[in-house]
């Protein structure tokens, strides 16, 4: 199991790596998140939803996700509130008293879960959530020691050099920890670290010196890693704006989810993909904007309104500018949206922004599946899924914006063409759906497809991993499992 000394210090692409590298080495491989906190979500081979890391590790293993590997999902709704997803399924909006009280609960299942695992494979890579050393979260902890501990798995924690005081939090953490949590812990490893790894070496020997834990290795800056879908919308208030050509403008809403849709379109060479942060204007020079996924679109659209971006949207489609909506962005583009059970929030109906002739209403129950199909327009084909709850009545006479293979559409086209929106996700991950898709901005698609991309960053990164980690020691830290 890898844990960390904070959060974003790596766990979920230094797990991926692990998957490939030990896949790669003729290893039946599964990897498992006991608890994730996320609203970037992806939808299972078994139907339901799991962390969007925990999706990417799978492909890095060869193998289809299942929810498995994935028991519990906390998906944000509010400051104070999340969704919770039990073994894929929606069981319940919590508050932090709620989910304190139930995590106990919740444990058998999350056990049961990696057991089956364990059943499937030579070896499971566990990643952990957090930090063991939030010490004031160890009672009822189901994420890191308290699993580590019910399931007899051995841990090496995870420091990040790059953000500074990595020695400070490797041998902190082992200073705070309870005794028994930290005889779990029989290994460190150093990540990001850019330049010479031997100016480090001092700096290895006080780790083990001062916590008894051994190094497995010094990991360095993986430039693949940029690659790679983001699990946290933390780091898109890093990424800024990124490549040269038509600019995409994307709104950061407040309760962003399923982000990574915009991943395929920021390595397209002849598009400038800008995530605008809350407080700044959608540029007027956008040629398109995109409204993405959202955990709770009633209360988005007043975080929208805010910002002042309905004005700019407005202004960007007077001057001529296309605009898409996906999943909540597409409710907002209707004219109203109702959450009459009070499901993101408090009950009641909101304008929408009048862009396409549809409304919807919110519903307590979630569509998650994989779909497939053609773009109404083309004979293009599509791939994605669906992850929302909400049901949207389009016009009669207006144009779909897709075509299931199982014969149903979904989505609406504005009669200019230049406004649309659906429910699928991951609508630019092909090469040949996203260059019908950027062909009215007069780019031409670079022609890979997403998952070649990923493919070639696992990949370089499980290369990477095997020359700067133990590899084997790892292996055999597996096999004493219990």
């Amino acid at each position: 199991m890898l844990q960390g000394t904070g959060s974003d210090v790596g766990k979920s692409v230094l797990v991926a790596g692990l998957c490939r590298a030990l896949s790669n080495r003729g290893l039946t491989v599964r990897p498992f998140k006991p608890q994730n906190m996320s609203n970037n979500a992806a939808v299972s081979a078994d139907g339901g939803e799991i962390g969007r890391a925990q999706a990417l590790q799978a492909i890095a293993a060869r193998i289809a996700p299942t929810t498995d590997m994935n028991p519990v999902l906390l998906k944000p709704q509010s400051d104070r509130t999340a969704q919770l997803v039990v073994n894929g399924r929606v069981r319940g909006l919590m508050g932090p008293g709620d989910y304190r009280r139930r995590k106990t609960d919740l444990l058998d299942e999350v056990l049961a879960a990696y057991r089956r695992l364990c059943a499937q494979a030579d070896i499971v890579v566990v990643e952990g959530a957090g930090s063991p050393a939030e010490i004031n979260l160890r009672g009822g902890d189901i994420a890191n020691m308290g699993f580590a501990r019910a399931a007899g798995v051995p841990v090496v924690l995870v420091g990040d050099i790059d953000r500074g005081g990595v020695i400070a939090s490797l041998v902190g953490t082992r200073a705070v920890i309870d005794p028994d949590d930290a005889a779990m812990i029989h290994g460190f490893i150093v990540n990001k670290f850019r330049g010479d790894l031997s100016l480090f070496d001092d700096g290895l020997t006080a780790i083990a010196d001062r916590t008894g834990w051994r190094s497995v290795g010094v990991v360095p800056w993986l430039a693949d890693a940029a690659r790679l879908p983001a699990e946290d919308a933390v780091a898109l208030g890093r990424d800024g704006t990124r490549g040269g050509g038509a600019l995409v403008a994307v709104p950061m809403l407040s309760r962003i989810a399923n982000f990574d849709d915009m991943d395929a379109l920021a390595h397209e060479p002849g598009i400038r993909l800008a995530m605008i942060p809350p407080g700044q204007p959608i540029p007027g020079e956008a040629a398109w904007v995109i409204l993405p996924g959202t955990k709770a679109t009633i209360p988005d659209l007043g975080f929208l309104r805010a910002q002042g971006w309905d004005v700019d949207i407005a202004a960007h489609v007077r001057r001529g500018g296309r605009v898409l909506g996906i999943c909540g962005g597409y409710q907002m583009l209707g004219r109203t949206v109702s959450d009459p059970a009070g499901i993101e929030g408090a009950a009641g109906t909101v304008a929408g922004l009048g862009l396409l002739p549809v409304d919807t209403v919110i519903a307590a129950d979630k569509r998650t599946r994989a779909v497939t199909g053609t773009f109404a327009s083309s004979d293009t084909g599509f791939a994605g899924y669906e992850i929302h709850a909400g049901v949207t009545r389009v016009d009669l006479g207006t144009p779909p914006l897709l075509r299931m293979d199982d014969g149903s559409v979904d989505g609406a086209v504005a009669r200019d063409g230049r406004i649309a929106g659906c429910y699928v996700h991951g609508l630019f991950d092909r090469a040949d759906a996203r260059a019908h898709l950027i062909a009215p901005l007069g780019i031409a698609s670079d022609g890979f497809d997403r998952r070649e991309v990923i493919d070639a960053a696992l990949d370089g990164i499980a290369a990477t991993l095997e020359r700067a980690l133990d590899i084997d020691a790892l292996i055999a830290l597996a096999r004493t499992a219990a």
